[in-house]
């Protein structure tokens, strides 16, 4: 049976054009597009016609990086693979690569099939896998190829949490050579473990328990230094490097450096960098726990240069590094110890929102909205233009986007299995009023209307992005 939906009337918006077309959707998959009000589009028929008359029309959001029920500092992430693509979808994101972990100890295989256990047949949108490398072996190194060939290009290795995921510089060396031969792309967090557990330890040893600490030993100067280090690594290897979550300006001068070099280096950022500083992580009590992340948020004037490495593309991607952990009894296990505090914020429900927020205010332009959120991931992580455009042949992931409606972020009205917003209060302009995932509507005018295993395992190429 071939289903056919049309969307009229809307401004289509890529990362490369702004047009007024209407959309022919078939069988899942875009069809056509054709300029409104042509005989063209006219001619077209349909079961289901949406009409996006004064809306915009986006591909569906590509959040790269996310961890659904993931274990961490004795417990878990609060959000499960159902509530945490529902969510997704409520703010017009229709597909999530996640982190699948290996344990120190285990094979990278175990791991993988770990999450997809978690994941299988509880997704309402389209996911998909990074593999976390814990411990760098000659048999994790073999498994690394056997992961590429079979759709998981992306590795992931940490320079923080000594003795939780932590690689040395050796390890990581290793895994990149491995990446260079196999086409597999290394994603890093980089920050100076070793030398932030000192400062931790003498920081607690002062008596200096609350949040805000855990913001002031994890300086900026050891993610930059962190930065460049891997940055090295990589050179060495001859392997590109993705580095996740770049919070400090000193970071994005590395990036930027490497960049001008030719090299294949690429930066990714968050929401919470963007919108949020010290400041919450200072607020009053034990209300600046809800606001600990690593790398950790950074002073106001941060921001400004995240702004302007997303503008020149020294930073290609926004994503959420949606980790949440609830106030009550999960960031509460921290109280009289910063360091026991569950690293993490909510976010994917907020990404597309908050960046519209960013074009509204003159941060970034719609096409460069559409670009970071939607086609860069795509291509970053070889599921493009599968994913992340709106072009014949595209997975019909389309989100009818409201830039008029305004809306106050809250963890009232939030669907984030989580009992706090990062941004509550927060008002913003535009807003997600229709989703479809490969043609199926998730969000049908402001209601649920996806079910959980509507969601695919999307095998993936290699990286799409190199020069």
């Amino acid at each position: 049976m071939s289903s056919r939906t049309v969307i009229r009337g809307g401004l289509v918006i890529t990362a490369s054009d702004e047009i007024h077309a209407d959309v022919l959707i078939e069988d899942g998959r875009i069809a056509a597009l054709a300029a409104s009000g042509t005989p063209a589009a006219r001619a077209w028929s349909a079961e289901h016609v949406i009409d996006a008359t004064g809306k915009y029309v986006i591909p569906g959001g590509v959040d790269a990086h996310t961890h659904m029920e993931l274990p961490f500092g004795g417990t878990f992430a609060s959000d499960t693979f159902e509530t945490g693509t529902r969510a997704a979808a409520w703010g017009g994101t229709t597909t999530i690569v996640d982190f699948a972990v290996q344990s120190v100890g285990h094979t990278l295989r175990a791991g993988l099939d770990a999450w997809h256990a978690k994941a299988e047949g509880n997704c309402a949108i389209d996911y998909a896998f990074h593999m976390i490398v814990s411990d760098v072996n000659q048999e994790t190194l073999k498994e690394m190829d056997l992961l590429v060939e079979e759709g998981v290009t992306s590795f992931k290795q940490f320079m923080a949490y000594p003795g939780v995921f932590y690689s040395d510089d050796g390890q990581i060396l290793r895994a990149m050579q491995r990446s260079a031969e196999n086409g597999g792309l290394i994603m890093m967090h980089a920050e100076n473990g070793i030398a932030i557990d000192v400062l931790v330890e003498q920081a607690l040893a002062r008596g200096e328990t609350d949040p805000r600490h855990h913001g002031e030993v994890r300086k900026a100067l050891l993610e930059a230094e962190a930065t460049h280090r891997a940055i090295k690594l990589a050179q060495v290897a001859g392997a590109p490097l993705y580095v996740v979550h770049v919070s400090a300006m000193e970071a994005v001068a590395e990036l930027a450096r490497a960049r001008d070099e030719g090299l294949n280096v690429f930066g990714e950022t968050c929401p919470q960098y963007l919108f949020l500083s010290t400041d919450n992580l200072a607020e009053p009590g034990f209300e600046g726990s809800k606001y600990v992340c690593s790398t950790p948020l950074r002073p106001r004037e941060h921001q400004a240069k995240l702004w302007q490495g997303l503008r020149t593309n020294d930073l290609q991607v926004v994503s959420t590094d949606h980790c949440p952990f609830c106030f009550v009894g999960q960031k509460e296990l921290g109280r009289g110890d910063f360091s026991k505090i569950p690293n993490g914020l909510p976010g994917v429900e907020n990404r597309m929102d908050l960046l519209h927020q960013a074009v509204v205010d003159g941060h970034i332009s719609r096409r460069r909205w559409i670009e970071i959120a939607c086609a860069t991931p795509a291509r970053m992580f070889g599921m493009y233009p599968k994913k992340g455009t709106i072009a014949p042949g595209a997975d019909a992931d389309v989100v009818i986007y409201d830039p008029h409606a305004e809306q106050t972020v809250s963890a009232e009205t939030h669907h984030m299995n989580v009992d706090y917003s990062a941004y509550e209060g927060k008002r913003i302009t535009g807003r997600v009023e229709t989703v479809l995932s490969r043609g199926e509507p998730v969000i049908t005018e402001r209601e649920y209307t996806g079910r959980a295993g509507h969601g695919a395992y999307i095998p993936r190429s290699t990286c799409q992005y190199l020069t």
